[in-house]
């Protein structure tokens, strides 16, 4: 496997909305104007060396001083649609959801409780001013959510191998329309509620539903295997279905073929466990 970054890459995935400028009030419609005509903006290893380096003052910085300006640029349809960071709300809310996942020596060691607590503090405070803010971009570690594959088709999958020679990064991704993402979670949230009893993966689709709709309808919805692609082989990842195995075991509920679902559920739980279980590995 060759040598793709001098950056170690976190295991992450990422669901993110590219919403078109119009979605965009003005002046930040202006702004994301002018931002997508540069010649080059900023990928998505540049927002990780940002944040890593705030990481490295002491006391550490967990969350930016100010949001960031940039954003992921793409053209759908002849349609310039922008993904904005939000690098300071999504830090303020993977803080939220950070205890209970370090031992707490760990945690405090890297982000101290008197950190956390201002963090958290300021968070409340900007919140109260900010009561509709949303990010475009949803973060997961060592996994890609389960509920994330139900948005998406495996015509739509595009995967970019590993080279034998040269610095490209292996990479393998989902891009679907909104509508088309909306309409399939109605349909899995509708056959798993006619067959399961309510449960994680139910709430999640809600949650992810209800996110979805903050959103313009000509948006485009992107997952993105991000850092999971250095924890993968180039064989597993060139054999990876995992959309086409949960659009299985939802096709399989609604023809009432519990076997079938299950089969394609334990394929994907296998597949992604793998995965998780290199989290705990020396």
């Amino acid at each position: 496997m060759p040598a793709v970054s001098s950056l170690l890459v976190p295991y992450a995935s990422y669901l993110r909305v590219y919403e078109p400028l119009a979605a965009f009030p003005e002046p930040e419609r202006s702004h994301w104007a002018r931002y997508a005509a540069r010649e080059r903006t900023p990928t998505a290893q540049d927002e990780l060396r940002r944040s890593l380096a705030d990481l490295l003052p002491t006391p550490p910085v967990p969350v930016p001083v100010h949001e960031s300006a940039d954003a992921f640029v793409t053209e759908v349809d002849g349609v310039v649609c922008v993904c904005p960071w939000r690098t300071r709300l999504r830090g303020w809310l993977a803080l939220e959801s950070l205890d209970g996942t370090l031992p707490k020596p760990l945690l405090e060691a890297v982000l101290p409780s008197v950190v956390r607590e201002q963090a958290a503090a300021d968070f409340e405070q900007w919140r109260e001013r900010n009561p509709d803010a949303r990010p475009w971009i949803r973060t997961a570690v060592w996994q890609v959510p389960v509920r994330w594959f139900t948005l998406f088709a495996d015509d739509e999958r595009e995967y970019r191998a590993y080279e034998e020679e040269g610095p490209t990064a292996p990479a393998l991704r989902y891009r679907t329309p909104m509508v088309q993402a909306r309409r399939r979670l109605a349909r899995a949230l509708k056959a798993l509620r006619e067959s399961v009893d309510e449960g994680p993966l139910i709430e999640g689709l809600i949650d992810v539903g209800r996110w979805l709709e903050e959103f313009h309808p000509r948006s485009l919805v992107e997952l993105d295997y991000g850092g999971l692609v250095h924890a993968l082989t180039g064989p597993q990842l060139a054999d990876d279905r995992s959309a086409a195995d949960v659009a299985a075991g939802i096709a399989a509920l609604r023809a009432g073929d519990g076997e079938a679902a299950s089969e394609a559920y334990e394929r994907l739980a296998e597949r992604w466990r793998a995965v998780r279980d290199r989290q705990f590995a020396n």
